[in-house]
Parts: C-alpha cells; structure tokens; sequence
C-alpha cells in the first residue's frame, strides 16, 4: 500500500511539473490562452493515465511488459490530445474527427476482453492500429474534400494517421515480446 501511495504521489508531482510549461507559457505568450477548465481536465487526464499505469502494471514485474504498457497509454493519449485540441482531419469541429473514437472503443474491448494477458494485449494493439488507419479511409468516403475540409490534406492525415498506427504498433509487439517471455 505504501508503494501505490508513493507511486501515486510521484504521478502527481509529475503531473503539477507538467501542468506548469502551458501556466508559463501564458506568461510569455498570448497564443497559449488556458483556463480553469483546461487546467482541471489535464491534470485528471494525465493522473488517470498514471493510475491506470500503476494499476495494470502490476499484472506483470517484466519490464517489456511494462514498456508495451506506457506506449499503449501515451499512444492513446497522444491520440485524444491531438485530435480534440485541433483535430486530425481538418480541425477539431470537423465530424469526421469522431471516427477516431472506434479506435478507443476497439482498444478498451481488446483490453477487457484480454484482461490484460500480453497476447491479448498484443492483438489489441495490431487491431486498434488497423482501425486508426481504416478511419480515414471511412472519413474520405463519407466527407470527401470536395464536402468537408481536409488540412492538412489527404496525404497529411494519412501520415499522422500511420504515426499513430506505427505507436500502436510498437506496443503490440512489445507486448508480443512479452508473451514470449
């Protein structure tokens, strides 16, 4: 119990120190502009991510298994971060931007389903990088160009689509790795 204590508060500190480059940045510059809200839901994101980290990691004392896991979490952060602040295919308002929610459905069914088994882990991991790239195949079909904004164009969201992908995929074979083991 004194060790979850400890690794929790280590997280929060981790999280203050983080919280604190956007309070500094506001100091220096009028295109950071964040308030309470932003603040608040921040901070609870990346201490959620840092409990769920502390918790699912202790299914496993191999440190392969533990990286899979943080690539997995960052990931899937990475993902939410970048897609609900200015969206991935045109900005944030753009619907086809909700797509990108099966991704996180897919990840937390493969999760449940594998109860966090690395093999399990493993196929989550290939199958939520299947669905990120299936997303904008979807969202070319539904809103092509010619209906919705597409910046950074077609090619661009293709390749921050493959960023994501290629995150997902490290992670599964990290995990696969630790299957293995």
């Amino acid at each position: 119990m004194k060790k979850t204590t400890r690794n929790l508060s280590i997280w929060a500190i981790i999280v203050l120190c983080l919280l604190m480059i956007p309070k500094v940045a506001m100091q220096y510059s009028n295109e950071v502009n964040w308030d309470l809200t932003d603040f608040v839901l921040m901070g609870s994101i990346l201490f959620g991510m840092g409990v769920i980290y502390e918790f699912i990691s202790r299914k496993s004392n191999l440190t392969v298994y533990r990286a899979a896991l943080a690539v997995a979490i960052l990931s899937a952060f990475l993902l939410f971060w970048v897609n609900a602040a200015v969206g991935i295919i045109g900005s944030e308002d753009q619907p086809a931007n909700l797509l990108f929610g099966a991704v996180f459905i897919v990840g937390l069914a493969g999760v449940a389903v594998s109860r966090f088994r690395a093999k399990g882990m493993s196929k989550t991991m290939f199958a939520a990088a299947i669905v990120q790239m299936l997303v904008p195949i979807a969202a070319l079909l539904i809103w092509p160009p010619s209906v919705a904004s597409w910046a950074p164009g077609i090619f661009g969201v293709f390749m921050m689509c493959g960023f994501f992908a290629t995150l997902f995929v490290v992670s599964a074979l990290l995990f696969r790795h630790a299957s293995d083991a």
